[in-house]
Order: C-alpha cells, then structure tokens, then sequence
C-alpha cells in the first residue's frame, strides 16, 4: 500500500479551492435569484401568452411538415429535426451553446471556472472571464476571416487556450475540430480537408511542424495559431496565442452578436473525428442542443452538484479530440459551473498521480489503461512491503470485496471489520491516490477488465463504467452507487432510450439507442450515415449487448469484431480475451484470431515498461512481472529473456491460464489452440493501439501476418 510519505503535500498558496467565488463575488442568493434555468415546465407558470410563445418555438423543432428538416443530415450547413419528447428532461427547451454560456455566467460568474497551473501556482479565470476570452477568441476568428460552418482544428494538449479556441471558433460560427495529438502530418491533412478547416491552433512546435508539411495541401487554410512555446521562426499567417488574441479588438460586439444570434440549436457546431481503427476517420456532427442537453441530462443522472451548492472539481487529461473528454472536461462544467483543473502534458507518463494527489477532484474519469497502471503501481509498491503489511492489506482487500459485493447486490450492512479496514487501509489508499473526496471515478472509451474493476471495489473504490460513443454525444448509459453491478455499463441516462435489435436466443443483438443525444450525421458521408440511423430514427452502435431482468445493459462485442468460423460459429472475441487476461495476470495486450479459420488462435504480449518521451513499449519487464515471474522459478527481467529463450516456466503458466479458459468454453469452436508471444507489447506508437487504446484489429492481423499465418499452416 502508498505510505502516508509517498503522499504529494500542497502549497498554501497553490492548493485548489472549492470555496466558491472569488472576494468581489455576488452573493449566493443574488445568484439564484438572477439566473434561473429555463425548463418547459417553468413557462407553464407564467402567462398564457408566455406559454404559447414558448410552445410555439418548441414546435418549430417538433414540426413533421413536408418541409421540416429529416433526422438527419450530412451538409455542413444542414439543419435536422429535434427528437423532443412531450414530458420530463427530453422536452426541456433547446439551448445554443451561448444560451448555456450565458446562463452559466448568471448562475456561477464569480466562481472559479479553469485552473492551469505556472511554475507553483494556479492561476485561475472566472466564468464571466472565461466567457469574456470566448468571445475575444471569437471575434479574432472572424478577423482572420473564419467563414460559417467551417472548422478550426486544435491540435495539442489540453489547456485554457484549447477551451477557449474550442467554445471561440462555435460562437463565431464555425465547427470546433479536435485533432489527436498522435496523428500523423497525413492524419491531420485528412481531418483539416474534411472539416473545411479554415484556422487551426496547435500546442508547439512539434504539432506545428506537421501542419507545415502539408500546408500546401490546405487551400482553405488562412491562419495557425501557436499558444505554448516561443515561435522558433516568423512567418505569415502564424501567430503567437497572445497575437490571435489582440487581432479581433476592432471588430465590434454587435458584429459578433449577429453572428451568435444566428445560431440554432438544430445546426452543427462540433465535429469529433472517429479515431479510424477500421477505416477512414467519419466526422461526426454534433448539434448545439446534441452538446447543451446531453451535458444537463448526464449531470443531472449522476447528480452532479451545482457551483453554489458544493463546486465540482475535475481534472482535464484524456484527449480533447474525444468525446468523453469533450463532455466530461468542457459541456458538464459549464452547465454545472465546475471547476476545471489542467493537468501536466506528462499525465499519462507519470505526472497524473502528483495532479490527482494535489487538486483532490469529487469526479474523476480513466481510459482503462489508466485504472490498470494504478493497479499495477499499487501491486509493485505493495509487493515491497513488509510481511505484515502484505497480510493486513490482503486480508482488507477480502473483506471490502466480500462487502462491496454484497452492498451491489442490494445489502446495506457495513460489518464491524469492514468499518475496521477502512480506518487502517481504506482511507490511505484513496489519500494517496488523491481520490479521498471522489465519490464519482468512471471508466470508459474501451473494456475493461472483471480483474481490474474487482481490484479497486476490494479497496473500496468502486469504478462506474459509462457507455456511450462519438454518435451519442457521449454518455448513453452510467453505472450509479444505487444501480450497480460489476462488468455491467449501467442504465440509460434520463431521456434516452434503447433497443436490442434481432436478439439471439441468449438475448444478445446490436444495441441501438435514441433520444436527443444522437448525432447529426457523419459529414459528407451519406451512406455511412444512413448506416448508422435506421428510418425510424435508431442508431445502430455496431456494439453487441444484451439487457440483465434488471434493466443493466452488458456489451458483449462488436459486430465488425465478430469472428464467424469456418464451421459457420458466431465468436464475440472480447469475453474470451477478458478470460485470458484474467487467467493470466502478467498478459498486457492480445488478440483473438480465427475469421473463416478451423481453429481459434491468440497474439499476446506481456507487460513492459514504456519509455515516457515517445510511449514506445520497452525490453524491460514490469515489476509485478519479474515477481511473477520468480515464483515461477524464472530469472526472467526482460521480454526478450521470456520470447527468445522460450522460457519453459511462463510458456507453462501462460498455457495453464489458457487451458482453464478453454475449460469453461461452451463449445470445442471457442477454444483456444494456438497461441504465440510477441517480442514487443502493443502500443499508440506501434499502430496497433487507437488514441483512447482501443486495439486496431485490421491493423494487426496486417502486421503479424506472418506470425498468424504459422498457426494455420500444415493443419
């Protein structure tokens, strides 16, 4: 376990505080009383005239005439038809995403809104400052002469600048276009073309670099915006954050208040590129009330409390091209008035732990990756300790497994050695984890392991899963304290629906969803769209799942993921992996093999260290798997010593876990009968990983060709 002086101590000065506004703040009740959210059904207590007015502008969204728009669209300019319902949080009224700004500012104007952090300190921006810069933002946009409905691309780490540059390019009306930090000069031309981008921000001069190996590729490209780092060289059209920020001091408020005023919910204002495991990368366009009511639903469903009663505190890490870090870092905040921490460009190689420990969030989301790098720290760390550390901890984790599962099942009790566990481990785990005030850790973006979700419930730390994707603006279902079972993704968010279409006999099928959180349409891309939302309006995830008699939705696999044997048998690989990895603890990566094949066979690659600059998977062996590998009777330390030596050993371990696997398989076709070890784990560098870890199957089965095609041969 982390001991007390493993614990990060904060500055006076420095320390984040959720105490509400700034000295010159309003007061709380001047607050309240000022800024009231509108809902539909506050209008029905106003006058008669008032009521008809606001029906009135709901029909116009609700309207079915020949010439109402469709469900959907694939122009960039394009307008769709609202799926508002006639009751509850689906029929609230539709918000711009300045009709969210402003009604953020009245509610939390003097609250803290971003964080970032100088040197020691934190320096700090308010919503009505936030704001302000938003629409300083905007107006140099328009400047640079950003035309409507057209993108601008941010390229680079998460920052106020990146928000800024994000909420700037919708007011002055164009499309907010995230662009992965990991992408290729290619990538980044691709998703520039596609989104028309007429400007694009980039974090320094790494990212810049790319975009001057394809500028000539850009002919609707006027400007590109540095905001970290001193210029290593002047050029035209290229400018500093603080340049950009100066360029639109002449252009009038009215100006871009005509621009704003023009805004309709049902138009697009954000992009979110797919990350293309298995093709090219789809622009997905996402409304303003897409943005606005998905952020108000899924804050209310997870009783996210607002600025003035009790300020949430997040942490930004994930990527801001994705969804989930879009909804999560940016919309939800907003809309709760939140206040949001920027974490260190180094998060994910090191620095997020020092961030968690110091900012202390209530909420806190991790990519799967990140809960499994935690587990195997607190594993090393723990494999240190003394003998009778290791035995109190043991016997902890037991005892808050046992309880927390019982808790999930609907038990209230707390037995006496449970409330004992928590005072002597418990409590200084969370601590030194910087999670003891989070009563909300989620996972999503990828699966995640029974092993890993059990690990954390055992330490008392439960870790919801959410589900949802790009085409559902993000969050579709959420895991609650109340409504709760280990491997499952939850229940609907209120206002949205779903459907198991063509379930097998097991129940399982593609899961489809509805509600005003589904997307737009792909840009440009009528088939695929079409694709993906049905005729009545359904959208069609590709996932596979199936509903428990409670109502808990659980994913099964992915339909493009499904390998048909040649004996004709349906095979959701993921259930098998998860087994394995189970199974077989020191596995960091694998993969399912066996589309059109006699037989089923895996890749798989152990756990290594990763070199922090480049994410490139190293030779050495993790901690936990030298000591793994000990008990085993192998000297083992690197990779190369276990897959180029054969080590007797771990080959017979690894098989074990796989014999057990195949043990508890409901037919001789899901059996596993070859496998092979990698000489070099997975990763975002290799290829073989997506931006959010998500493995790129084609890309795999492309590059281990060879590998692959040994199992089946001479058979």
């Amino acid at each position: 376990m982390l001991s007390d002086s493993d614990m990060a101590t904060v500055m006076v000065n420095s320390a984040p505080s959720s105490d509400g506004p700034v000295p010159h703040a309003v007061s709380v009740s001047d607050i309240l009383v000022n800024g009231p959210s509108s809902t539909v059904e506050d209008y029905i207590t106003e006058t008669t005239e008032e009521t008809k007015t606001e029906e009135s502008q709901l029909d116009m969204f609700r309207s079915k005439g020949p010439s109402s728009p469709a469900l959907w669209t694939t122009r960039r300019d394009g307008e769709v038809k609202l799926r508002l319902d006639q009751h509850g949080i689906g029929s609230e009224k539709p918000k711009t995403v300045n009709e969210l700004l402003q009604e953020s500012v009245r509610k939390y104007g003097d609250y803290f809104a971003l964080a970032s952090k100088k040197g020691d300190k934190w320096i700090k921006q308010t919503y009505r400052q936030y704001y302000e810069e938003c629409r300083k933002a905007a107006k140099s946009f328009i400047k640079l002469g950003l035309q409507r409905f057209h993108g601008v691309g941010i390229l680079g780490f998460n920052s106020a600048e990146w928000f800024i540059a994000d909420i700037g390019a919708i007011l002055a009306g164009g499309f907010a276009v995230g662009i992965y930090t990991t992408n290729s000069p290619e990538a980044c031309q691709y998703v520039a073309e596609n989104s028309g981008a007429n400007i694009l921000i980039v974090e320094n001069d790494k990212q810049l670099q790319k975009i001057l190996e394809v500028q000539h590729k850009l002919p609707l490209l006027k400007a590109i915006i540095q905001y970290n780092d001193e210029l290593k060289e002047k050029r035209p059209n290229l400018y500093t954050w603080s340049e950009f920020m100066s360029l639109g001091r002449d252009i009038p408020d009215s100006q871009l208040d005509t621009i704003i005023d023009s805004q309709k919910p049902n138009q697009c204002c954000t992009l979110i590129y797919t990350s293309g495991t298995t093709g090219q990368p789809k622009g997905v366009m996402l409304s303003h009330d897409n943005i606005t009511w998905t952020a108000l639903s899924a804050g209310r469903y997870v009783r996210l409390t607002e600025g003035p009663e009790q300020q949430e505190l997040v942490i930004s890490y994930l990527p801001l091209s994705h969804i989930a870090a879009q909804m999560i870092d940016i919309w939800l905040p907003i809309a709760f008035g939140a206040q949001v921490f920027f974490a260190r460009p180094d998060a994910l190689k090191g620095s997020l732990v020092d961030t968690l420990r110091e900012v202390r969030p209530t909420a806190f989301m991790g990519v799967p990756r990140v809960w499994e790098k935690m587990e195997e720290k607190m594993k090393s760390v723990g494999a240190k300790s003394s003998a009778l550390r290791r035995k109190v901890a043991a016997w902890a984790k037991e005892v808050g497994l046992q309880t927390n599962l019982k808790r999930m099942k609907g038990s209230s009790e707390l037995p006496v050695n449970f409330r004992l566990a928590r005072q002597l481990v418990y409590k200084k785990v969370r601590k030194g984890l910087g999670l003891d005030r989070c009563t909300k850790c989620y996972t999503g973006a990828a699966p995640i392991t029974k092993e890993t979700l059990e690990f954390f419930l055992s330490l008392d730390i439960p870790v919801y899963e959410l589900y949802g994707m790009s085409e559902s603006s993000g969050p579709h279902t959420v895991s609650l304290p109340e409504t709760f079972m280990i491997t499952s993704c939850g229940k609907e968010v209120t206002g949205c629906r779903t459907m198991i279409y063509k379930p097998d006999s097991d129940g399982s099928g593609e899961i489809c969803f509805s509600g005003r959180h589904i997307f737009m349409g792909y840009l440009n891309m009528e088939d695929k769209t079409k694709e993906a939302i049905d005729e009545e309006g359904w959208l069609h995830s590709g996932d596979l799942g199936k509903h428990d008699k409670n109502g808990f939705l659980y994913i099964t696999g992915r339909i493009k993921e499904l390998i048909i044997t040649a004996g004709g048998e349906n095979i959701p690989p993921v259930p098998i992996e998860d087994a394995v990895k189970e199974a077989v603890p020191i596995i960091s990566n694998l993969m399912l093999i066996g589309d059109k094949a006699k037989f089923l066979s895996m890749l798989l690659t152990l756990k290594c260290n990763v070199d922090g600059e480049t994410g490139e998977p190293e030779d050495d062996l993790t901690p936990d798997v030298i000591a793994y590998c000990l008990k085993l009777g192998s000297k083992a330390t690197k990779v190369s010593d276990i897959v180029g030596g054969k080590d007797k050993a771990v080959y017979a371990a690894i098989q074990k876990g796989i014999t057990s696997v195949n043990e508890k398989a409901t037919s001789n076709a899901q059996k596993i009968q070859k496998w092979a070890l990698l000489e070099k784990d997975f990763s975002i560098a290799g290829g073989q990983l997506g931006p959010t870890m998500k493995l790129k199957r084609p890309v795999v089965m492309k590059m281990y060709k060879d590998q692959i095609d040994q199992f089946y041969t001479d058979v």
